[in-house]
């Protein structure tokens, strides 16, 4: 059975033979890899438990799959080129061979350091290509990584190393980011202060930034590369793994407050990364895929190493910043490597409009074939300029819906064979069964509809687990409905059964495609010495989607009201990092509450939302009159 779906009418039979017979698709699709040993059974699962395991007994490396299967054939074709932040720096191009050899060379420096499979190693490292080589590393000697996005502080890095019990880090001295150099290195010793399992660091030179190197803890990337070669630089053959041994942990923002390490298998995760690549972009071996994702979030991994790798394609990687030294920065890239498939994010494009059609009317996009979208729902605006001015109404957008625990994507069209309505995800891919469901747990059939999405089957990418708390991970997706796993958005249905995502429908925000949990951010608020109490919500954002609004108590010991603002985002980027920073605080003298002493968010969503005529019925508050001086608070907003 051929992996790459080639019309519309495959796509159908594939979706019928996908829900008939499920076990045989999967086998089928399976057959495109490279195994050392196959599976004797294809599924076993419930979501009661939830257990869910794929392709039990094979044994296989997925970075024999990204790497080792190419090389004979392809192994001087570019597997990635790597554009820096600034243009003036020379870009750099690995090819397969180059690839495998760095993959190699770095798994033996971690074995050097004592790194053994089932190690969790902590990865906080600029997009540079040797966080490719870091991540594949690990997976080569089967050590189980997390990638932790450079845009985090040292209490959440310490948070994820300490939930994972990582014994080593990966880091650099710093990062470039636009115009910014960020001390990576520094932020990692703050962290450390509290991680006693880590006893390794090993330190990238990327910015030439003065740093701190701890005797018997810290150690060159370059020296250890340096021993490596003077050992006769042996090659390292691929740790035999188990079809559901952990590949990677990843985390991503709960609606407790605590991020929740997100848990991957090796086989099911390689399959469906590769298959889902694959077939929504229609991948053609000539291609260059520009992914413009960070590698700390799921979309990296899956869509610019795991994904592109194991299908032997081109995948491009870009340090920077699409706005810098200025706003056609990205389009560039396109002219400059010939990038054929570009897979960006909404918040991005809405971004580079705003800065006027200048940048883009002179820029060579003759390259681009295909378009993606990730993140969350492109607006109809956004979708449209990127349709006329980027793929110049020739080139496809597929509209990706999938979130970190899915491993890939679930929702979207084919690019350039299924249908396509600015907004719309469209189609679940074969092998993906949606069910939209009432709030007492009934399945809503037909068309027309709208309830909470949730997938009545498992899928190869599907998480096993949330890292040492089992039960979170089946209170958080498996108990809200029986049988089902429960995404957390709201969906419609549209007359012609197309799917469109209509936003979360529990505390966790979408703030630039990036999931961030209300409570994690109100700990944040809590924590500065003048704050009694806050609330989150969020609000339409012209550019990020979504903007997070803050309602806070606090005991102002400032002449200067914009001074303890000030102060509390810098409490929130000290504790979380600036991506959580919100956009508006106001300053309330109490929050709406109900007499057992709810905070009634829907109330304050609307006055954020400037919806103040609709707010419902107030009168089950403590206080209805909270609301009114609220409201007039909020003007000052709205200007």
């Amino acid at each position: 059975m051929s992996l790459q779906i080639k019309s519309f009418e495959e796509y159908q039979d594939a979706y019928k033979k996908s829900v008939e017979q499920p076990e045989e698709f999967w086998a089928g699709i399976a057959e495109n890899f490279f195994w050392k040993r196959k599976w004797h059974t294809v599924l076993n699962w419930n979501f009661k438990e939830p257990n869910i395991k794929w392709f039990e007994g094979a044994k296989l490396n997925i970075t024999e799959n990204c790497l080792d299967r190419h090389i004979y054939q392809n192994g001087d074709k570019p597997a990635i080129i790597w554009e820096p932040n600034d243009p003036s720096e020379a870009h750099r191009v690995l090819s397969y061979k180059q690839l495998l050899h760095k993959v190699e060379q770095f798994a033996n420096v971690l074995k050097n350091n004592n790194v053994k499979k089932g190690d969790r190693i902590c990865i906080y490292l600029p997009m540079v290509p040797e966080l490719v080589i870091a991540t594949l590393a690990c997976a080569r000697i089967g050590a189980i990584h997390s990638v932790i996005f450079g845009g985090f502080s040292a209490q959440s890095i310490a948070d994820r190393i300490n939930d994972a019990k990582c014994k080593l880090v990966i880091t650099s001295d710093g990062s470039f980011r636009g115009s910014k150099t960020i001390e990576l290195k520094s932020i990692v010793d703050d962290a450390l202060m509290q991680c006693q399992s880590v006893d390794r660091v090993i330190v990238l030179t990327r910015t030439r930034t003065a740093i701190s190197m701890l005797k018997g803890r810290d150690v060159w990337w370059e020296d250890e590369i340096k021993k490596v070669e003077t050992q006769g630089n042996p090659a390292c053959p691929a740790e035999e793994m188990d079809a559901e041994d952990t590949l990677f942990i990843l985390y991503t923002s709960g609606s407790t407050g605590k991020p929740k390490g997100v848990v991957h298998t090796t086989a099911g995760y390689m399959v469906y990364a590769g298959y889902t690549f694959s077939n929504v972009f229609q991948y053609q071996p000539d291609e260059v895929y520009f992914c413009t994702a960070d590698i700390g979030w799921i979309t990296g991994h899956s869509y610019i190493v795991y994904g592109p790798l194991s299908q032997g394609a081109t995948s491009l990687m870009f340090e920077g910043v699409p706005t810098y030294p200025d706003a056609g920065r990205m389009w560039d890239i396109v002219a400059k490597h010939k990038v054929n498939i570009l897979y960006t994010a909404p918040t991005a494009i809405r971004s580079l409009m705003a800065f006027g059609d200048e940048y883009v009317d002179n820029k060579d996009l003759s390259s681009i074939r295909k378009l993606g979208s990730v993140g969350e729902p492109i607006n109809e605006e956004a979708w449209h300029w990127f349709n006329d001015k980027i793929g110049k109404g020739k080139a496809p957008i597929a509209d990706t819906w999938w979130q970190t625990e899915n491993g890939g994507i679930l929702i979207a069209p084919m690019a350039g064979i299924s249908p396509t309505i600015p907004g719309y995800a469209m189609s679940p891919l074969p092998g993906v069964q949606p069910a939209l469901m009432d709030e007492n747990g009934k399945e809503i059939e037909g068309n027309d509809v709208s309830g909470n999405l949730c997938i009545k089957f498992p899928w190869p990418g599907m998480l096993r687990t949330t890292y040492g708390d089992h039960e979170r991970c089946r209170q958080t997706y498996f108990a809200t409905y029986e049988d089902m796993y429960f995404t957390g958005d709201g969906c419609y249905r549209s007359p012609e059964g197309y799917y469109r995502i209509t936003g979360r429908v529990d505390d966790v925000l979408n703030v630039s495609g990036h999931r961030i949990g209300t409570a994690e951010v109100e700990n944040a608020i809590n924590m500065h010495s003048d704050v009694v109490e806050s609330a989150i919500v969020g609000y339409p954002h012209p550019v990020k989607g979504q903007g997070i609004y803050a309602y806070v108590i606090a005991n102002h010991h400032h002449d200067d009201i914009n001074q303890t603002r000030q102060d509390i985002l810098q409490t929130v980027t000290r504790l979380i990092g600036a991506i959580a920073k919100p956009d508006i605080i106001q300053f309330v003298t109490d929050l709406p509450k109900t007499r057992s002493g709810k905070i009634m968010r829907r109330i304050l969503r609307k006055i954020a939302e400037g919806e103040t005529s609709s707010l419902g019925d107030t009168s089950t508050l403590l206080d209805p009159t909270v609301v009114e001086a609220i409201i007039e608070g909020s003007k000052e907003f709205k200007k």
